[in-house]
């Protein structure tokens, strides 16, 4: 079996217990994910088997998607739910202040990563350094939030839907935005609903995985190409079949940014990733990776 299963993963296990699980239940050694997921977070997680591991390193710059909720009035160490409360506040804020406030966090921002993260200092992880109550200086980091609306104020309590770029902490976003309400803010809650075109509709949790037979199991595995759907689709004569798998650089007429990927079909098949080159006799492809 190769392709990508679209895991829901329950709170409280890492990434790397639900890689574990789907070993065991696919009976397969080659199984990987497309990025992390807080374990105090639940949702969405694409885990690629087979020969689909191979198209991991295409997945993860996709767009994540959450919802989330804000508890405002306090700071914690950990930003979420499960830290020490540090900072209290009393002062109250309108709605209208709160949508403000959110809506300055819109667009490319920066981030300072929290010290409870798995981001390394001197090859050490920033949350061992923060269980011996250290602190060390972390540089921003730009973070893009492609969109962000409150869905619900109740309260000291808000939630809200985000889709932002890799690497973006919705803990942190959380932290800051209560900071420039000038009454603190921690995330407490997560759940992520979407990575690129997975959804968390069309997620499958572990326990569902466990009980069903082998043919079953095939069926739940997407094609690899299902999770390259943010790329540009190109389709090659067939007589040039041999050439493109064995590497070789394929004339082709169609004009496409260079250097891009795209999803590369020929002979009636999904083959692979690959990226068009211009050269002084026009435009040519060649592939990245033969995934047949």
């Amino acid at each position: 079996m190769d392709g990508i299963v679209n895991v829901f993963k329950p709170k409280g296990m890492t990434s790397h217990d639900v890689i574990r699980e789907i070993r065991r239940i696919f009976k397969m050694k080659k199984v990987g994910h497309t990025g992390t997921l807080d374990p105090n977070a639940a949702g969405v997680l694409p885990v690629c088997i087979g020969k689909g591991t191979r198209i991991s390193e295409y997945l993860l710059n996709l767009p994540k998607e959450y919802i989330a909720e804000l508890t405002l009035g306090y700071s914690t160490d950990t930003q979420d739910s499960e830290g020490k409360i540090l900072k209290y506040s009393n002062k109250k804020v309108s709605e209208d202040d709160i949508y403000r406030a959110f809506d300055r966090f819109k667009g490319e921002i920066e981030q300072i990563p929290p010290m409870y993260s798995a981001l390394k200092h001197n090859g050490q992880r920033l949350y061992e350094i923060a269980r011996k109550g250290e602190v060390v200086e972390r540089k921003p980091r730009k973070a893009i939030i492609y969109d962000l609306n409150i869905m619900k104020i109740m309260d000291n309590k808000v939630i809200f839907y985000v889709k932002c770029s890799r690497g973006t902490y919705i803990r942190t976003l959380c932290n800051d935005i209560g900071e420039f309400l000038g009454i603190y803010g921690y995330m407490s809650y997560l759940i992520r609903v979407g990575v690129g075109n997975f959804t968390i509709e069309d997620s499958v949790g572990l326990d569902c995985l466990k009980g069903i037979d082998n043919d079953e199991l095939k069926s739940i595995v997407l094609p690899m190409d299902e999770g390259l759907k943010h790329m540009e689709s190109i389709v090659v004569d067939e007589k040039f079949f041999s050439k493109l798998v064995n590497g070789a650089k394929v004339p082709v007429e169609i004009h496409l940014n260079t250097n891009d990927y795209l999803r590369v079909y020929c002979n009636n098949k999904f083959i692979g990733v690959g990226r068009i080159i211009q050269s002084d006799n026009g435009f040519n492809i060649k592939m990245d990776k033969v995934l047949i």
